[in-house]
């Protein structure tokens, strides 16, 4: 049975050892960074039999698999926009593994118009992508396969649905930016040598794809030609067609910025920004005049106009200034929604091109706005609202009135009335008071020994604002505490609080997570025995430093797709570009013996008991290399000194997330609540499943 010791694959040590400033490292698990080799292979197979064979005992997974099939079987439709003659939308019946776009017709019927469930028949090859052209005759859609980040482009008739010409290939981290019906821009890296799961990507160029050419003859157009490398490049063409943008960044953070007239043939790439001090993109246009957002002197952002014929940072005039909390603006129906963030809640102000406010936005709750963006011409413009206990419903908006209405509400079985979300605000280790937001069943007692889910990300100024998840709602429904604690690192409250939680100051994320679950532990919501931390990607890397630094106060530990092993990250694909939040173990003594200091696969020690741990990653994640997950899992194993449980669950044919099939999404949520309630003592579920 599952509660049975388990007998782990033997993991081979080799005696590779790497010297950083003096020190010695000893790396007995490089061989797994070959995600080609046989061995690793046989390893991955080796491992997937044990983790599996281990969730197949537990006796209640198929029924959380049932209900999460029953939840999530219910119509998801999208906001429609208007591209030419047709009007699209996607929508999923339930349980597709990939969502279906759709168009009405000149004769007002519905018609399928690109269905990627018909791209693979396991549903591994999903959209990456759409792009129309100015008249939107013309669109190019982006597809991955097994969840890898390169894509492929491939360019079709709108009118018609017929492709007409050869597939681009070798694309990644790409948009596709239309010069009317002319071609498109897109990015890409040269393809490395060696793996192109693991191998370094750093040169990232802009390229212009002329219709009807070979790939082979499209125009670089940024990039690639000079000594500094710009490992993130990205183009934009006004929606009016009279200028490219050009965005060229080193790290995750902190861009160049140019723009070229293209009303004049030959004319220059002109500078906007040539440093990468600041976060700064044009939000519109109107004739020669921009609309640019930054953090430049404003950590908070505010929106500057300029003119295109002298844009640098000291012709700049305040349009919209800087607030209190993080503005994050759209354009449509011909004015400014400037959305910010008030301790992770949405709200929502409405400005014309001069800066005048219009209105503030009345919305339908307290939680998560997405939404408000248009053309210009737009007469009706859409957004969506969420949060923690409240499915989304999409909303039609009158940019004249300011009126709201629903459009679409999600006809799901679940009722948010039996559930409750609050805000809380705890203290750090350093006195820096940190906001959480907990939701539970209403009626939840206080008793220590409620299941709870503590969730993290903490980084690369990523905001984790209130929206409703399928799988968390299952997890509720079995009386389980879901808390999301807006930690250092991400972009909560600006730039200040995302460079609190970078390089040598990473530690206050990682004090910030243990100082939540001491909060949740202390208040009584739960305790050390109920409680699980979860964190995917970063998140991964979140999970990893706390349970190694604090084995002791978790029952259960979910690392997913993390960032481990902190010396070699940046050797991997693009991991060299994530500097500005890390740091790397090449910059300087101290920088090192930092990232030594907690990363995960380096603080592994024997002896040690820790949690329950159910490692994730995907096979085929070439943005955060399963390398680091397989690692991390070996060093637990060997040594893990009590009975807790330490598997790997590794997805086949699946990347770092993006375009997982919704049958793959919804076995790894019954695999990870399974393991998490199972390993917390209960031997069936803590409620009655509904149905």
């Amino acid at each position: 049975m599952a509660s049975e010791p388990l007998t782990y694959p033997e993991t081979k040590k080799v005696d590779t050892v790497t010297n950083y400033f003096g020190t010695e490292v000893v790396d007995a698990y490089r061989w797994l960074e070959d995600d080609m080799s046989e061995e690793t292979g046989d390893w991955v197979k080796q491992q997937n039999k044990v983790t599996f064979g281990y969730l197949e005992d537990i006796p209640y997974r198929d029924e959380l698999k049932e209900r999460l099939e029953k939840l999530w079987n219910y119509e998801k439709i999208s906001a429609p926009f208007i591209e030419g003659d047709y009007s699209y939308y996607s929508k999923n019946d339930g349980l597709q593994n990939q969502s279906v776009f759709y168009r009405v017709n000149e004769e007002g019927e519905d018609e399928v118009f690109l269905d990627p469930n018909k791209f693979s028949e396991d549903g591994t090859i999903s959209l990456g992508g759409m792009s129309f052209s100015k008249s939107g005759n013309i669109t190019a859609y982006a597809i991955s396969e097994g969840g890898s980040d390169w894509r492929k482009i491939i360019i079709m008739d709108a009118k018609t649905m017929e492709i007409t010409e050869d597939t681009l290939k070798d694309i990644k981290f790409s948009g596709m930016s239309w010069k009317g019906d002319e071609g498109f821009y897109y990015s890409s890296y040269d393809k490395p040598k060696g793996s192109e799961l693991s191998a370094k990507t750093d040169q990232h160029k802009v390229y212009f794809h002329k219709l009807g050419t070979a790939q082979s003859t499209d125009e670089l157009v940024f990039g690639g030609t000079t000594a500094e490398k710009h490992r993130y490049c990205g183009a934009s063409v006004t929606e009016d067609d009279n200028y490219l943008l050009i965005s060229a960044s080193v790290s995750t953070s902190g861009n160049k910025l140019f723009i070229k007239d293209l009303t004049k043939p030959g004319s220059p790439m002109k500078t906007i920004l040539d440093h990468t001090d600041s976060d700064t993109y044009v939000l519109d246009n109107d004739g020669s005049k921009l609309f640019l957002v930054t953090n430049l002197d404003a950590p908070n952002q505010k929106i500057v106009t300029v003119d295109a014929s002298n844009p640098a940072p000291a012709n700049w005039t305040d349009l919209i200034p800087e607030r209190e909390y993080v503005l994050s603006p759209r354009t449509g129906s011909g004015y400014i929604f400037a959305s910010y963030m008030v301790d992770a809640i949405s709200e929502v102000k409405q400005y014309d091109y001069e800066g005048k406010l219009v209105r503030e936005v009345d919305l339908p709750g307290v939680g998560s706005i997405r939404g408000f963006g248009g053309k210009a011409e737009a007469e009706t413009i859409y957004y969506s609202f969420t949060n923690y206990k409240t499915p989304g419903s999409i909303y039609t908006y009158d940019a004249e009135s300011g009126t709201s209405a629903i459009y679409k509400e999600p006809a799901i079985d679940f009722d948010p009335d039996k559930y409750e979300s609050e805000q809380v605000f705890f203290t750090s280790k350093d006195g820096t008071k940190v906001p959480m937001i907990i939701t539970y069943k209403k009626g939840m007692e206080r008793n220590g020994k409620n299941p709870t889910i503590l969730y993290g990300y903490g980084g690369f100024n990523i905001s984790l604002t209130p929206s409703f998840s399928i799988t968390n709602a299952v997890w509720m429904e079995q009386g389980g505490i879901y808390a999301v604690p807006n930690l250092r690192g991400g972009g909560e409250y600006g730039k200040a609080w995302h460079d609190a939680g970078t390089q040598l100051k990473k530690q206050n994320v990682f004090d910030d997570f243990i100082a939540a679950a001491e909060y949740l532990i202390a208040e009584n919501y739960t305790s050390s025995d109920y409680l699980a931390v979860r964190g995917g990607s970063n998140g991964g890397l979140l999970v990893g430093a706390t349970m190694t630094q604090r084995p002791d106060l978790m029952k259960v530990a979910l690392p997913a797709v993390g960032v481990l092993d902190m010396l070699r990250y940046h050797t991997f694909t693009a991991g060299a570009g994530w500097a500005y939040d890390y740091g790397t173990a090449d910059d300087n003594k101290e920088m090192f013996e930092y990232l030594k200091g907690y990363s995960p696969v380096h603080n592994v020690k024997p002896g040690t008991n820790y949690p329950a741990t159910m490692v994730t990653t995907g096979d085929h994640d070439d943005r955060v290399v399963p390398a680091h997950s397989f690692k991390f899992a070996a060093e637990l194993q060997d040594k893990q000194a009590g009975d807790n449980p330490v598997i790997i669950r590794i997805e086949t044919d699946a990347g770092h997330g993006a375009g997982t099939p919704v049958s793959k999404r919804i076995e790894q949520a019954a695999d990870m609540y399974g393991f998490t309630l199972y390993n917390m003592g209960f031997r069936e579920l803590p409620e009655k499943l509904k149905g």
